[in-house]
C-alpha cells in the first residue's frame, strides 16, 4: 500500500502481509479528516471491513496456512 490517500476517498485498498497490523485509517492516509484508529483482524479470512468508514480492505497474498510471528 505504498499509494498516498490524503482525502481518505478510496473504499477499496489491497494490501500484503508486510502492511500488517492492519489499521485504518492507514499509514498513507491523512488523519486529521479521519475516525480513530481500529484495527482489523485481516488473518483469518483475507479480508476485512472498516466499522467507522466501510472501507473494504482485501490481503492479496492471503494464505490460511500463513503463520505471524
Amino acid at each position: 500500500m505504498s499509494e498516498a490517500n490524503k482525502t481518505n476517498s478510496k473504499s477499496y485498498y489491497e494490501v500484503t502481509y508486510a502492511d500488517l497490523p492492519l489499521h485504518c485509517p492507514t499509514p498513507n492516509m491523512s488523519v486529521w479528516n479521519s475516525h480513530p484508529r481500529v484495527f482489523l483482524p485481516i488473518e483469518e479470512t483475507g479480508k476485512a471491513k472498516c466499522p467507522y468508514c466501510g472501507a473494504e480492505y482485501v490481503l492479496i497474498d492471503w494464505d490460511p496456512h500463513h503463520h505471524s510471528h
